[in-house]
């Protein structure tokens, strides 16, 4: 889940990232009564879920005597299709220069890899591709509390070591919030010293019980629905909803889809042992989806009866056609039932997937 960036700075600063002086405000005429608490220079930044937030005006600079209209105008946009509903006011940072610095996962060591670039405040991705040298990386074994003073001497290379002890706190953060992502973008050195002029933290879906998280904000009311139900779902922009049993089936199903230049709807694994209910509650949640234009459920009866299956599938009762692949227990009677519902079913997955192509048509 992401943090918003109030959010992800008030988890820094308990780790000792000093972050810049700021109130949250949801009216514009909350500032009055905070500005005596800042200097002549402040900062508006919109707190909305959306990358790119500074470029789409989500980000904006004012004075004392402007601060006020600076932020109606701010709560009155839209950035990226998300409306301005709480604004983060802090001081404006007396910035000399500005670094880069992330920590994620890397998928190929199975650990956290630390990325440091001299020059933050910009699309690091561009900058990457454009001069791989300029983005300097570390990978750091997850059994060490500290990241080794040798290791931060490559990262740093020949920027000031007054950035290691942040780093290191923002590691901190990365190990013991369960984080996906942690990120300082800009990174900033000012006279008064180092600041975290922004922050990102994403926190793993898995952990966020561990983390007194109660509800998953990033997730929409049918993943959300899914997650209620138990089942493996996840969103995709095509015509053809997916049922499966297992996640390699329902992966599978989807591959060949795309193998047939079609475009899935989503993913959904309603696992093993599925009962009328549960398969009942997918099919529905599938045919809610607005792009929807067919259905294609696939699985295999090992603990999965075909013939709960079925009646899961009827009970449904929804009006995108569903077309129907299973074999294994009791695939007989299910079959039955199908049949006599009128329902289309057929041999092999492959069959079921070119019928769904034909259907979107």
């Amino acid at each position: 889940m992401k943090m918003l960036e109030y959010e992800a700075k008030s988890i820094f600063s308990k780790y000792g990232v000093p972050v810049p002086k700021g109130i949250l405000i949801r009216t514009a005429e909350e500032i009055t009564k905070h500005l005596p608490e800042f200097g002549d220079g402040v900062v508006l930044k919109a707190q909305v879920d959306v990358g790119g937030r500074g470029k789409a005006g989500g980000v904006l600079m004012a004075d004392r005597t402007t601060a006020v209209e600076t932020a109606r105008e701010l709560f009155s946009r839209t950035i990226k299709g998300v409306p301005v509903r709480e604004i983060l006011l802090e001081e404006r940072l007396p910035i000399e220069h500005e670094y880069y610095v992330s920590i994620a996962i890397d998928r190929s060591s199975k650990q956290p890899v630390v990325l440091f670039a001299d020059a933050g405040g910009v699309e690091i991705e561009n900058m990457a591709l454009a001069d791989e040298s300029a983005v300097r990386k570390i990978v750091v074994s997850p059994l060490l509390h500290d990241i080794p003073a040798f290791l931060m001497r490559e990262l740093l290379g020949g920027a000031p070591k007054e950035l290691a002890p942040v780093i290191n706190s923002l590691y901190h953060v990365f190990q013991e919030k369960d984080a996906m992502l942690a990120e300082i973008n800009p990174l900033v050195t000012t006279p008064r010293g180092v600041y975290a002029a922004d922050a990102k933290l994403i926190i793993d879906d898995n952990a966020l019980a561990r983390q007194g998280i109660e509800i998953n904000r990033d997730l929409s009311e049918r993943e959300r629905e899914a997650e209620q139900h138990g089942f493996s779902y996840v969103e995709l922009d095509g015509t053809i909803g997916v049922i499966g049993n297992g996640a390699g089936l329902t992966m599978s199903t989807l591959d060949l889809i795309e193998y047939y230049h079609g475009r899935a709807a989503n993913f959904l694994d309603v696992g093993g042992g599925a009962d009328q209910e549960r398969v009942m509650h997918a099919v529905r949640l599938v045919a809610s989806m607005p792009k929807v234009k067919v259905i294609v459920v696939n699985l295999l009866g090992g603990i999965t009866r075909c013939d709960e299956v079925a009646r899961g599938i009827i009970a449904a009762g929804v009006a995108p056609p569903v077309i129907v692949r299973m074999a294994g227990t009791n695939e007989e009677e299910g079959r039955k039932l199908l049949a006599e519902c009128g329902y289309r079913m057929l041999e092999s997955m492959d069959a079921a997937v070119k019928a769904a192509m034909e259907a979107t048509q």
